[in-house]
């Protein structure tokens, strides 16, 4: 959300909480093997799955735990409002980086549910190889750095702590009463 918001904020474009979960490997969360979306939308990564050997129970068992997360934080962060209308509209998907891109492919393929007229993905920095798969998913990718080698999202920043609930609020709103300003 701190990403995006830098982005909402420079563009003057609307901001709005679009919720994945990763589906982590047990023991090595930060590895997705697959993820869910709003609007119940779940990818599988088939052959991380095959190297791993998750039994279904397993997946299944993580995708209800991750579930469970969204609604939740869907609850927290949507307060009285509707989620901001994206059919017809250009939809900017952003992330704070991409490892695998499960996440992401999750959440566009949930966006392309809603028909939007285009998604376009930016993120500061992802692998070069996952940059170039997810392109053919989206109408534009914007990723800023393709560094090599490439370990992890969190190498790339001073401080990667988790984002918490009350900093997307407050995220959100600070954004919200910033439009309400300028359109008034």
């Amino acid at each position: 959300m701190p990403v995006a918001f830098e982005v909402a904020e420079a563009l003057r474009a609307p901001l709005d909480a679009f919720l994945l979960r990763k589906l982590g490997v047990p023991g090595q969360e930060e590895l997705a093997f697959g993820a869910i979306a709003s609007g119940g939308v779940r990818v599988l990564d088939r052959a991380i799955l095959r190297t791993l050997s998750l039994s279904a129970r397993e997946v299944e068992t993580i995708t209800a735990r991750a579930q469970q997360e969204l609604k939740r934080r869907e609850a927290v962060y949507g307060s009285d409002q509707p989620p901001l209308p994206v059919t017809g509209k250009i939809v900017i998907l952003v992330d704070d980086g991409i490892a695998t891109g499960a996440s992401l492919l999750a959440g566009i393929r949930a966006l392309r549910q809603q028909q939007p007229a285009k998604i376009v993905v930016a993120v500061p920095v992802a692998p070069a190889p996952v940059c170039e798969r997810l392109a053919y998913e989206v109408d534009e990718m914007v990723c800023v750095a393709s560094p090599e080698p490439f370990g992890a999202v969190g190498q790339f920043y001073d401080d990667f702590s988790q984002v918490g609930d009350d900093e997307v609020i407050a995220l959100l709103a600070h954004h919200q009463r910033a439009e309400s300003t300028t359109a008034a």
